[in-house]
């Protein structure tokens, strides 16, 4: 029997990012992004919302000068730096349409991977998607560290995916902007993982491409990094057991509204 069932022919996508000290890649960035939206035909109304995180460079700016030639640009501005969780829990406030894309500001996620989600988008076949990196760009350690908490994540979580901490994420809106997101630092794309997992919604993953940084230096102290992703995933890994044993109550699954076609 044939499905009857009327498919839109386009989607509403935000685009949500942090930047924090990125002048040297946020104009390539934002560029390639608005370029996307603009002339992708699958894709509806659009909208970029960067968070600058408290940036001491020309960050804030080089996207004051964007957003004066683009008013699909919405920029939320911290008068300090207060991490990046903080800071793409703030971009995803302020987000407005059915579909968010999470992104970084340094390049290293192209926005041309979401080619491979809009079939899946436009056809209702679920509502959380996440890209699994084909080949990581990063240094060999931060490969090792990344792989090592995933393993460790999926152990503790009860999941298989296959890149847990994976960044670049296209989720529904209103079920991304109802999470209740608490890490601070680098541990957010690791955050909303394990919470869209909570609420009992399976990641659909997808291959992608992950590049080098389009330029500047990582600017996050390594081993710092590695103590606060332990104890993180450890943190996250405790909860989700305490809500199997009815310890600590399951969060409520916040109502995913159908997207009119």
């Amino acid at each position: 029997m044939p499905n009857t069932h009327h498919v839109s022919r386009t989607v509403d996508i935000s685009v949500a990012a942090p930047a924090y000290n990125e002048a040297a890649n946020i104009r390539a960035a934002v560029t390639e992004w608005r370029a996307y939206l603009d002339q992708h035909p699958a894709i509806g109304a659009w909208e970029i919302v960067v968070c600058d995180d408290g940036s001491t460079d020309a960050t804030g700016a080089i996207l004051a000068a964007l957003q004066a030639d683009c008013s699909e640009l919405v920029v939320v501005r911290f008068d300090r730096n207060r991490g990046a969780g903080a800071a793409i829990a703030a971009a995803i406030a302020r987000t407005r349409l059915d579909w968010v894309v999470l992104l970084d500001s340094d390049g290293q996620f192209p926005i041309a991977n979401l080619e491979r989600f809009l079939g899946c988008l436009l056809a209702g076949d679920g509502v959380a998607f996440s890209g699994a990196r084909i080949r990581k760009a990063d240094s060999l350690p931060y490969r090792w560290g990344s792989a090592a908490s995933g393993a460790v994540s999926n152990l503790l979580q009860r999941t298989r995916y296959r890149d847990f901490n994976s960044v670049f994420k296209v989720v529904r809106g209103p079920l991304l902007r109802a999470l209740y997101l608490e890490s601070g630092g680098m541990n957010c794309s690791t955050e909303i993982t394990a919470r869209i997992d909570e609420l009992g919604h399976t990641w659909n993953e997808i291959p992608i491409v992950h590049r080098d940084r389009g330029g500047g230096q990582r600017r996050r102290r390594f081993w710092h990094g590695v103590r606060d992703r332990a104890l993180f995933v450890g943190y996250l890994g405790y909860r989700r057991r305490l809500q199997r044993l009815g310890v600590l109550r399951a969060p409520a699954v916040p109502e995913v509204i159908e997207v009119a076609t």
